[in-house]
């Protein structure tokens, strides 16, 4: 399913985990690592454990976890041999390599959890690898993280993003070279809906498919600002309707308002009914 909304909940909350699935969030994010003190990870992990042990915990959205960077081996134990946890995929702090990725993924098999990873790209040099991490077997999406990129290279973050601009253009390349989801950094100021809302456009024609969230009155804007517009929607459908009609005449080229129509242009075309059916924008014949 999309990842639209990517929203994290701290592990030592079990609170707010349960609350977590009435965000609407696509994806909700129990986090063990910058969300928890490091004198409470314990604490955090058997928190996570127990909530997703429950059986009565069943959320229609994704379910992830973000492991430690530096105890994976420890948070898998806990999560699944101490309780069985069900989960949907993990996210991977401070990915660098392919091989970091790989090593995880071998991890999940040993305990029996062949789900995917989501590799979290913050570091300078996971920027610079970007590519193999992104074509690494068990990546299913990359995320990009701007705050803790620009702490690695010593950047001043500023309103308009310049000095992230090349690492969150080449980590959606990256993805879409791959063909794994892309999702974008978080916005800090979660009183900011307007710009918020701005962000997540930039992000949306940027070619991210998702943002992360960091509170839950940031997920229904987000949510939003992935929705296309009603005339984007009435393309997307013009575009479908007439790929149809030629394939049924067996024509390789057609037009939609005047434009020629070719692979690119359906698969946005395919792309925009993804989102619309998500929003409940579209209707099948």
């Amino acid at each position: 399913m999309p990842r639209r909304s990517v929203m994290f909940s701290p592990g030592d909350r079990p609170e707010l985990m349960r609350k977590a699935p009435a965000t609407g969030a696509d994806t909700i994010v129990f986090d063990l690592e910058d969300a928890v003190a490091p004198g409470r990870k314990a604490e955090a992990r058997a928190a996570v454990r127990d909530a997703l042990a429950d059986p009565e915990f069943d959320p229609d959205a994704e379910v992830c976890v973000r492991v430690t960077g530096t105890e994976t081996y420890r948070d898998l134990e806990v999560l699944v041999d101490e309780g069985d946890a069900a989960f949907d995929a993990v996210m991977l702090p401070k990915a660098e390599s392919a091989d970091a990725v790989i090593h995880l993924g071998n991890q999940l098999r040993e305990h029996d959890r062949r789900v995917p990873v989501i590799a979290l790209i913050e570091t300078a040099r996971g920027v610079l690898r970007a590519e193999a991490i992104a074509d690494a077997g068990p990546t299913d999406a990359v995320a990009f993280g701007a705050e803790d990129l620009s702490a690695d290279l010593g950047a001043t973050r500023t309103d308009e993003g310049t000095e992230v601009l090349y690492a969150r253009e080449k980590t959606v390349t990256a993805a879409a070279a791959a063909g794994v989801d892309a999702i974008d950094t978080v916005y800090t100021d979660f009183d900011d809906e307007a710009g918020l809302a701005e962000a997540t456009r930039f992000a949306a024609r940027l070619g991210y498919d998702g943002k992360m969230a960091i509170h839950p009155s940031q997920v229904p804007v987000i949510n939003d600002a992935f929705t296309p517009a009603e005339e984007e929607t009435a393309w997307a459908r013009r575009v479908l309707a007439a790929r149809d009609e030629a394939a049924a005449e067996d024509r390789g080229v057609f037009e939609v308002d005047g434009q020629m129509i070719d692979a690119p242009l359906i698969a946005r075309a395919e792309r925009v009914r993804e989102y619309a059916r998500l929003a409940e924008a579209w209707e099948d014949d």
